[in-house]
């Protein structure tokens, strides 16, 4: 397989813009999000970092349409969510967006094929079959794709999960903890593809995770802190991450 090295462009794939995320009121009032102001670059991959309850899923479910703010504005390109209708926002997300979660989320009935393919399938749009295949290739699931879900190991279940949200070549792929649920050896497999869909094939990619070593397959890390952004790190390491979440207590 031949390939060729993808640039960062400088463009960026989505924003927020003082975003604030409440839960509940009065007494009872939670802020996820307290003023988060970001982009996220377009042909980079970007980890979100922070402890637990620090609002780091609430940034990625509000950036990628999953949740609403309570104040602020989100963008997937030039394309504001908070002024799109349902049905808008719905059909943006699949045209745009792929996603990756903890929880594979496959459809037990169908093939590993028809589950990377069920997006499109949705959408009636056609797939680019050399794409396909080499997405496929890479995750090493060509002898795979007839198996259903209850026949594949966990790790094979997260790469289909993974095909399926770069078959359709999205805008930007958001993914939450997509390894949490995978062994050291699959997890690796797993997040090396991730690295190599954002330097070869120029894909822009936003993870949370709580991993150090997952985190610095990034190139650049956001780390979160009572629902603000505290810091950042960029050419991350395992050590560097570490180093970074002890001085402020993650």
């Amino acid at each position: 397989m031949t390939t060729t090295q993808a640039t960062s462009t400088g463009a960026v794939a989505a924003r927020i813009d003082s975003g604030t995320k409440t839960y509940g009121q009065g007494d009872t009032e939670v802020r996820a999000l307290d003023g988060v102001t970001a982009e996220f670059e377009s042909g980079r991959f970007t980890a979100i970092m922070g402890p637990s309850g620090s609002g780091k899923s609430t940034l990625l479910h509000c950036v990628a349409g999953l949740d609403v703010l309570s104040d602020g504005r989100v963008f997937i390109g030039d394309t504001e969510l908070g002024a799109l209708n349902d049905k808008d926002l719905t059909l943006l997300r699949r045209e745009k967006v792929g996603f990756v979660f903890q929880a594979f989320n496959l459809i037990p009935t169908l093939t590993a094929r028809e589950n990377v393919l069920l997006p499109l399938l949705i959408a009636g749009d056609d797939h680019d079959e050399a794409w396909f295949d080499q997405v496929v290739g890479i995750l090493g699931l060509e002898d795979r794709l007839t198996h259903r879900p209850s026949e594949l190991s966990g790790g094979q279940q997260q790469r289909v999960a993974a095909a399926r949200a770069l078959v359709s070549r999205p805008a930007i792929v958001f993914a939450d903890e997509p390894s949490g649920n995978l062994d050291s050896k699959s997890a690796a497999e797993l997040l090396d593809f991730m690295r190599r869909a954002v330097k070869e094939f120029g894909q822009t990619i936003v993870m949370v995770t709580h991993d150090p070593v997952a985190a610095s397959y990034s190139d650049r890390i956001v780390f979160l802190e009572d629902g603000k952004i505290v810091d950042e790190l960029h050419d991350p390491t395992p050590d560097s991450v570490l180093d970074r979440m002890r001085q402020f207590g993650a």
